[in-house]
């Protein structure tokens, strides 16, 4: 402590005021008599160096006197380029220089330290070596020994560091805790409250990090941001309440009132908006931009919304993205963008004229669920050949058409089917919308069914080809016989004709009977 206390001082005080009031009352009393001796005296003019020594002995305090005042006055005079006001303000200076001290016991300790300035009862009272400090404040860094480059201002700001540096606290009790940590910077009251040893933390806002303890790289602006962070790091809060609950979480961003207010382990997540991710509690990688965006996720990761209430819905999924969405809770691995019902037409570049040699054909739901239908064996029961079933197509009308003027105002000719007339042939061909009326037809189920009519008219003409083939064959075989049998019949009519000539031959000459009358 330092020696004498204010009441003390005040006791020295009066003692030294009426010994003062003494000395003056003497010396008027002597320097009146002299006054009238010289003035009667012939050698009035021949003692003036007499008369100003017997004055400057008459002024001078007595020894005793001087040996009571405060060493060094209180207008200062240390050497050094040190200036103290204040009792017991840098009373233990020895080489240290460019010290300023205003206030009881302000760089009271202060041995060699050099260019400190302490304004406050206390401030900076146990520096020894610390330099380049400045302290503005009752109790300002207050056990601060050796730490440098510091600056408190307010009540107990920095109280307790002592080798911490480049530290700034501004406000009642900012960065009161600190004790060895460095390069951090508290605005508000209680700003950095329980700092120990975290460095290079920024808290703007009265309780911002609060709690923290040994986090570091953490910036916190807002009444109340990272409140609770004790060991957290490289998190950054902006708002009111941002990331209150944050105990050891790290690489968190908040912005926005009470922005991932419940996270407490969770990791690198990314909130922008009022309340976004705000029940998050160990959820990581997650991405909200929107106020309540990913408001009831708590243990979901890796998820992204991007709107006001995106993703709003999500739990304990991941891997979700969610655009102008509020999600489905529970759901993971889902991309939603837009709104059913709020949302009617949809357009992305880069499609169209693009062709995908190894593409599949994209089919979407009356609910906007977007995919494609896998026909693979694994995927599929109860197969069994379509047979007559698609005997039903043969009795569609297929029509030419044009989309209505406020659909297609070009009227580009268009062939199809109608899909109230499709739906009376067969209801399994139609698609219908979210509102259970016919919407169009399943012309991939057309195809389908258009294929296996094709396959059983081309078995019929197989068949029908196999039986020509066959009748073909017997034809030419038959008439390869008729031509083997005109043969023998020629050959026979050869011999026969012959032996008619043969017989001819031998035929004895007519003989002419004469009958005498």
């Amino acid at each position: 402590m330092v020696p004498g206390s204010g009441r003390n001082w005040i006791a020295v005080s009066a003692v030294q005021q009426s010994r003062l009031n003494k000395n003056l009352k003497t010396k008027d009393m002597t320097t009146l008599h002299l006054r009238k001796s010289i003035n009667r005296s012939p050698l009035r003019r021949g003692f003036p160096v007499v008369l100003l020594a017997l004055a400057l002995a008459l002024f001078a305090p007595s020894r005793t006197a001087q040996a009571q005042l405060p060493s060094p006055s209180p207008d200062g005079g240390y050497p050094n380029f040190n200036t103290a006001e204040g009792d017991g303000a840098l009373s233990s200076v020895t080489t240290g220089a460019n010290n300023t001290a205003n206030g009881f016991d302000a760089l009271n300790s202060t041995t060699t330290g050099s260019a400190n300035t302490a304004t406050g009862v206390a401030a900076l009272v146990s520096n020894t070596t610390g330099g380049a400090n400045t302290a503005n404040g009752v109790n300002a860094l207050h056990t601060n020994n050796a730490g440098n480059n510091n600056t408190a201002t307010g009540v107990e700001a920095l109280f307790s560091n002592t080798t911490g540096g480049a530290n700034t606290a501004t406000g009642v009790d900012a960065l009161v805790s600190n004790t060895t940590g460095n390069n951090n910077t508290a605005t508000g009251v209680n700003a950095l409250l329980s700092n120990t040893t975290g460095l290079e933390n920024t808290a703007n806002g009265v309780s911002a990090l609060f709690s923290n303890q040994d986090g570091s790289d953490n910036t916190a602006n807002g009444v109340s941001a990272l409140f609770s962070n004790t060991t957290g790091s490289d998190n950054t809060a902006n708002g009111y309440h941002a990331l209150f609950s944050n105990q050891d979480g790290g690489s968190n961003t908040a912005t926005g009132f009470a922005a991932l207010f419940n996270n407490t382990t969770g990791n690198a997540n990314t909130a922008t908006g009022i309340q976004a991710l705000v029940f998050n509690t160990t959820g990581g990688s997650n991405t909200a931009n929107g106020v309540a965006a990913l408001f009831f996720n708590t243990t979901g990761g890796n998820n992204i919304a991007l709107g006001s209430n995106a993703g709003f819905n999500l739990t304990t999924g991941s891997n979700n993205i969610d655009i102008g969405n509020q999600g489905v809770s529970g759901e993971s691995n889902t991309i939603r963008i837009g709104t059913g019902g709020t949302q009617t037409n949809a357009y992305m570049a880069g499609i169209y004229n693009a062709t995908v040699a190894k593409g599949l054909t994209v089919v979407v739901d009356s609910t906007g669920h977007l995919g494609t239908k896998g026909s693979s064996e694994r995927f599929k029961d109860a197969i069994k050949p379509m047979d007559k079933t698609s005997e039903a197509i043969l009795a569609l009308k297929p029509v030419t058409f044009h989309y209505k003027k406020e659909l297609d105002p070009e009227g580009i000719p268009q062939f199809g089917l109608v899909a109230e007339q499709v739906e009376k042939v067969n209801p399994d061909l139609v698609a219908r919308d979210a509102d259970g009326k016919v919407y169009t037809v399943r012309y991939d189920a057309v195809n389908a069914m258009l294929l296996n009519e094709f396959l059983k008219e081309h078995r019929k003409v197989e068949q029908q080809e196999t039986t020509i083939t066959q009748l073909k064959a017997t034809v030419a075989q038959q008439q390869k016989g008729m031509e083997v049998l005109t043969a023998g019949l020629k050959e026979q009519a050869s011999q026969i004709q012959k032996v008619s000539a043969q017989v001819e031959l031998n035929k004895p000459s007519p003989q002419v009977a004469v009958n005498n009358p």
